[in-house]
């Protein structure tokens, strides 16, 4: 093993699994093993039978649904704006100026913060926790796609210029090819700060959703469907990562170049 040197997929793929096959194993060990109170951490086998039980009597593939629509829902209105708005910031300095320093500190801003002004602005409906995922993903969206533009090689801008192209010309056939790839990593790596955004939004005044299935499940103290909505999550982010990635190897193809 030598640094910076790849590991060939299926290689990749089994050291991968490795992990989380060490990871259940300790995690049996200390809760059947009788290390680890049931109370406090359920085992593996108590956590899939919660997780049974939810699927088949509590409609949990509802909870799911909603709480993917809202974390699609919140983020593709962030992407909404935060994509052009980043592009324009990139390409000009004076546009950047204006918003860098407001969009800045505002990125520092916790998003659960604002949940009880919302709740007073919106209510407790559906509005308030998109507008959660939103203000959490659309500052962080932002400032990265501003410098992801904004770091495109100068050389490339003054062969265009130099070739005839307009100014709406080299953001169209030059920062956005050159920068698009870059731009949907961005976006697949604060889809996944959107999920813990939505369990923030969930955990207050809400009746539906995996976040409102923990806080119950905290109540009544049953730490198996706890971790099995956990798991839940880190399953749909772990595919939605994969779709995001297989899409990107699609429609941009010089990346790999």
């Amino acid at each position: 093993m030598r640094p910076l040197q790849p590991v060939g997929g299926p290689a990749k793929a089994v050291l991968g699994l490795s992990f989380f096959v060490l990871f259940v194993a300790a995690w049996a060990a200390a809760t059947l093993g009788g290390l680890v109170p049931k109370t406090f951490l359920a085992d593996p086998i108590t956590m899939v039978q919660d997780g049974w039980l939810l699927l088949t009597r509590f409609d949990f593939l509802s909870d799911i649904g909603i709480t993917v629509w809202r974390v699609l829902g919140g983020f593709l209105l962030a992407s909404l704006i935060a994509v052009p708005l980043g592009v324009m910031m990139g390409a000009y300095k004076p546009v950047e100026a204006f918003f860098e320093p407001f969009v800045s500190f505002a990125r520092y801003l916790p998003a659960s913060a604002f949940v009880p002004l919302l709740i007073l602005w919106a209510g407790i409906g559906e509005t308030q926790k998109l507008l959660v995922i939103f203000i959490g993903s659309v500052f962080q969206l932002i400032l990265m796609i501003a410098v992801a533009v904004g770091n495109v090689r100068r050389d490339l801008v003054e062969a265009a210029y130099t070739l005839g192209a307009s100014d709406a010309g080299i953001i169209r056939r030059v920062l956005l090819p050159a920068t698009a790839p870059e731009i949907a990593e961005i976006l697949r790596l604060v889809l996944g700060w959107a999920w813990t955004y939505v369990i923030v939004a969930e955990l207050i005044g809400s009746s539906s959703g995996i976040g409102h299935m923990i806080i119950e499940s905290q109540a009544l103290l049953a730490t198996g469907q706890i971790i099995f909505g956990i798991i839940v999550i880190g399953l749909i982010g772990l595919v939605s990562d994969f779709l995001f990635k297989a899409a990107n190897r699609l429609l941009f193809p010089w990346k790999l170049a």
